[in-house]
């Protein structure tokens, strides 16, 4: 039997069609007669603030600066925006378009486009809820932070005394390190050291998933309100920031440090690896958020110019941050650089009594405060290491490579820049707020790519999802204890590194697939064109055919081999040593890391193979009923069917309507 096109408003027979196409939900729904009605965004600045704040995140802040300035700066920026054009964008409008035109979360929009994909929407589902777990843990970091920003001096300005004794833990790292790795995480040397619960951080998880609980109560009617905060406030925080970062010593230093092309770096295959998965994670593939958030959409609704504002907010809310981040860097790098020059210029001996003289800077030495650091840098290359074993090259370059992944770059290297500013605790308390608003409308949209789906599919969670966002919130909130555990850091890098990144690329592998090559390309772009009255450019056609397909098959295999050549290692602190080291994972850690990509991804073939056996079972009994009404002549050698199979139907249907 041929698919239908995609339902639309004025389809009056929408029910049929999903029935049609494989579509009619569990037994509890297939005797409502009328489907529930289905909220709606009151207005197109909410859905703006709920999809912006869903895409835009801590990875914004954190990972993609990382990226940036590892890979070449001004390079990486060109090739981002590349990839972001030819894959992002076209799958971001694919995922935007099926949730509008179905109006389901993606359990629903997988199956009715795909039965024998359907679990596509479960796997989302799974990946939404290991993302969940220790992205509000993220949040809970940042509650704790914040509490501790309100002291004067913040408590990570100073090393600890214990008598009057500095802790040597502290004063061979530095502050912000000591405050990080041992008063708020209290972490152990290696993930195999479970160690006790650190009771700060429980407090703050829980007082993290209640107020992500309160913000989801009553789905998009509560969460949005809350978004009109979360998701602007950042903003308003990172113009503060840019515009008080230029105003410091060395913010353009930074700056031009950060966007220095490398154009070289383009011959490694790592970088384009890592410049797909950026695209791809920043625009929040796969979750089924975006699905979820479009399907609430009337239908129609431009998804098409939604697509391309949505990603330019977020590549531009990228570029802002990045800006933000490398002129506070270069402030803190240039302070570290200057200390250093001002020691070593104490160090330098008398020029009176030395035969040779040409070691003389061409500076004031006797005055460090008037040192300039390029005359310094010059000076050093050529004499600093014939004067003194004693004297440290002091490189703002190698600074700047300090601690800007990650945490590291939010709860290290930042908090240490912003103690360095007067009125350092109005400056922190500013940030770790802005952290914790980002993780809300990320935590919002997936929590909705769990809860959209799952009330969707059955009708007793849809009568129920009050009580289905509590339930989800604690049992979050009870396995997240294990990420609160002085190991925890570690198992959340875990799940940052492998839980999503590998189940997310196979998911979104699944998607493109289905819609391009069983669905059809072509017929989805017909469905869109009635959706919208006007049809997208055929390019779209081949870019989801072909172009992305392949580009995220690439992706998929550069992310395995490199699983495979390379041991997954993670980043460990050494008490002893007072400095972080990368580590193997365990065998069992491995193990874990295994059953978390498995776990995520058997719904996928699980759904596909009952598909296939419900269809033989179905095929069976339709061939079994229509032998009851086959004539066999005398002579058996041929029989003669009593009726087709749509009048077999329409007795079907007669006697049901009886019975």
């Amino acid at each position: 039997m041929e698919k239908q096109p995609l339902p639309t408003d004025d389809d009056k027979t929408v029910t049929t069609e999903l029935e049609v196409n494989g579509y009619a939900g569990d037994e509890s729904q297939q005797g409502s007669s009328e489907p529930a009605a289905r909220a709606g965004w009151n207005s197109k600045i909410e859905y703006f603030l709920a999809q912006v704040g869903f895409s835009v995140g801590l990875g914004n802040v954190w990972r993609f600066p990382y990226l940036c300035h590892q890979n070449g700066g001004g390079a990486f920026l060109l090739l981002y925006v590349l990839l972001m054009l030819v894959v992002g964008i076209p799958l971001f409008f694919l995922e935007l378009a099926a949730g509008q035109a179905i109006r389901q979360g993606s359990i629903g929009v997988w199956k009715y486009i795909s039965p024998k994909l359907a679990g596509i929407g479960y796997s989302s589902c799974v990946v939404c809820f290991f993302v969940a777990l220790y992205y509000n843990v993220i949040l809970a970091w940042s509650l704790f932070y914040l509490g501790n920003s309100f002291q004067q001096p913040l408590p990570w300005e100073q090393c600890p005394e214990q008598g009057n004794v500095t802790v040597k833990e502290c004063e061979k790292s530095s502050p912000t390190s000591y405050f990080w790795y041992r008063k708020a995480l209290d972490i152990t040397d290696s993930i195999d050291e479970t160690g006790s619960f650190n009771i700060h951080i429980v407090c703050c998880l829980l007082a993290a998933w209640t107020i992500v609980c309160l913000g989801m109560f009553k789905g998009i009617k509560s969460s949005v309100k809350v978004m009109y905060f979360s998701s602007i406030f950042p903003y308003v925080v990172l113009f503060c920031f840019l515009v008080r970062g230029l105003m410091l010593d060395g913010a353009l230093d930074g700056i031009t440090y950060m966007f220095y092309p490398k154009l070289e770096i383009w011959a490694d295959i790592q970088v384009w690896r890592q410049a797909a998965t950026q695209v791809f994670f920043a625009l929040g593939l796969g979750f089924g958020s975006i699905i979820a958030y479009s399907s609430y959409n009337p239908k129609n609704n431009n998804c098409h110019r939604d697509a391309f504002t949505v990603s330019s907010i977020n590549f531009l809310t990228s570029v802002l941050a990045t800006l933000v981040v490398f002129a506070v860097l270069g402030f803190r790098a240039k302070n570290k650089v200057m200390a250093c020059v001002v020691s070593n210029v104490k160090l330098l001996p008398e020029p009176n009594g030395f035969e040779d003289r040409s070691w003389k800077p061409g500076f004031d030495y006797s005055d460090p405060s008037s040192v300039a650091l390029e005359d310094y840098r010059a000076w050093f290359k050529q004499h600093g290491n014939k004067i003194s074993d004693n004297l440290t090259d002091c490189d703002l370059e190698k600074e700047m490579q300090k601690g800007v992944e990650g945490t590291g770059l939010a709860f290290i290297a930042f908090t240490e820049a912003m103690s360095l500013l007067p009125g350092s605790p109005f400056w922190s308390a500013l940030f770790f707020l802005m952290l914790l608003n980002l993780g809300l409308s990320t935590m919002f949209g997936t929590m909705e790519g769990i809860l959209a789906p799952l009330t969707d599919r059955f009708k007793t969670l849809a009568n129920n999802k009050t009580k289905l966002t509590i339930f989800s919130c604690i049992i979050g909130f009870l396995i997240g204890l294990l990420f609160t555990q002085r190991c925890g850091n570690y198992f959340v890098t875990m799940f940052d590194d492998y839980s999503a990144t590998l189940p997310l690329i196979i998911v979104v592998v699944f998607e493109t697939f289905s819609v391009s090559w069983m669905y059809g390309a072509d017929r989805f772009l017909d469905d869109i064109e009635v959706m919208l009255g006007w049809r997208p450019p055929a390019i779209y056609k081949y870019l989801w055919k072909y172009i992305c397909l392949l580009a995220m098959l690439g992706l998929l295999g550069a992310t395995i081999v490199r699983m495979f050549i390379t041991r997954p290692t993670y980043m460990a602190w050494n008490q002893a040593k007072a400095s972080e080291e990368h580590l193997p994972y365990p065998g069992w850690a491995l193990a874990v890391l295994a059953l978390l990509i498995i776990f995520a991804m058997t719904p996928t073939p699980l759904a596909f193979i009952h598909s296939v056996l419900q269809d033989r079972t179905k095929q069976k009994s339709r061939d079994t009923e229509i032998g009851q009404y086959s004539i066999v002549s005398t002579d058996d050698k041929c029989e003669t069917p009593m009726t087709d199979l749509s009048e077999l139907d329409q007795r079907n249907g007669a006697a049901a309507s009886l019975s």
